[in-house]
């Protein structure tokens, strides 16, 4: 495609959709479907995993160093979203950086104490299945807002997000987009 640049692996793009079917069926399957929980639940992990070496040792929108800002750019970010005039980037925005660690951590803790539940030593335990349920509602909020960033920077920036999800491929820079 002319006018565009690789932003997305289909190692990343793998990543993403599983990581999204995973919580889905999870989600659907909490209540009597015990098996097929578990099975997403350890496939989430597994995509947490991989995502980890990506971001070590991916290709460069993968690697955390490329997209991870310090609190001040992020801050700032923010403050430019607020005011209408922040810059488009070609990877994730600071506001997206913090999401992707965000849900990873969060994913990942799910998956841990999802885990944990299975194990002599701590099934059964209360604040155990009390966490993994307040994680779960947590992350509730986190994908309704990770959505709504997506739709906001699609709009701001005139690029559908999910469909360079799908492709791997975005608008190629201009002026003063960032890498």
């Amino acid at each position: 495609m002319t006018g565009t640049v690789k932003v997305w692996s289909p190692l990343v793009r793998f990543f993403h959709w599983g990581l999204v079917a995973s919580v889905a069926v999870a989600w659907f399957s909490s209540e009597g479907l015990r098996n097929l929980h578990e099975f997403v639940g350890y496939a989430a992990a597994g995509l947490i995993a991989l995502r980890l070496v990506l971001g070590l040792a991916g290709g460069r929108y993968a690697r955390f160093r490329q997209f991870v800002r310090s609190p001040r750019e992020t801050l700032a970010y923010l403050r430019d979203v607020l005011a209408h005039r922040e810059a488009r980037y070609i990877g994730h925005n600071p506001l997206g950086a913090v999401m992707v660690l965000f849900l990873l951590a969060l994913i990942g803790g799910i998956a841990l104490t999802g885990w944990m539940q299975t194990t002599d030593a701590f099934w059964g335990v209360e604040w155990v299945e009390e966490t993994h349920e307040a994680a779960v509602n947590v992350l509730l909020l986190a994908v309704t807002l990770h959505v709504l960033g997506v739709i906001h920077a699609s709009r701001r920036h005139s690029e559908n997000l999910v469909q360079a999800m799908i492709i791997g491929r975005k608008r190629a820079p201009a002026g003063s987009d960032r890498a």
